[in-house]
């Protein structure tokens, strides 16, 4: 009977200490890769200013020269003004699902390429597209939201799955 406990603690163990290290190395990807920066580069919803939809009701370019590093993921803006009224409160001009795609979201799957001018604010909140259509679709249909709301945490464990896997791959000689 001992042998028995001898040989099950080793496998418990490791696992025990797998899932413990996994833990820690999900921890600064989930803060991080929850901002949609594309396919390249680090700059979120493609260099858009998440602050001018809300200030000037439409979708305006940002500029290197007003930018501010948040959640991983540098955002442009239009003006000073505008990077400090986003420094005070991100979470209200950031974009839901981290800039990804709220269409595709309510479908509970990622969609990286977005298209910052197909977006709609609904009860203050940003929602940004991959297209108009798909922009109009979302803004017509409450049910989108709700159904984006339910998945949001899927597509949060998707992302980190990918991200870990790019990481071994990169990491594996």
């Amino acid at each position: 009977m001992f042998g028995l406990c001898r040989r099950a603690l080793p496998p418990v163990v490791m696992a025990t200490g797998a899932l413990a290290v996994l833990s820690l190395c999900t921890q600064p990807v989930m803060a991080e890769d929850f901002v949609n920066t594309g396919y390249f580069g680090d700059v979120a919803i493609k260099g858009f200013d998440p602050v001018a939809y809300f200030t000037q009701n439409r979708a305006v370019e940002g500029s290197s020269t007003y930018s501010h590093h948040w959640l991983g993921a540098t955002w442009y803006f239009a003006s000073r003004e505008n990077r400090d009224l986003f420094i005070k409160e991100p979470a209200r001009y950031a974009p839901q699902y981290g800039g990804y795609c709220a269409d595709g979201v309510s479908l509970g799957t990622v969609t990286t390429n977005i298209d910052p001018k197909a977006w709609r604010i609904i009860e203050g909140k940003l929602y940004i597209s991959y297209d108009p259509g798909a922009a109009d679709g979302f803004a017509k249909n409450p049910a989108k939201v709700v159904d984006s709301q339910k998945h949001w945490a899927e597509v949060q464990h998707t992302l980190v799955s990918e991200k870990l896997q790019t990481d071994w791959r990169k990491n594996t000689p």
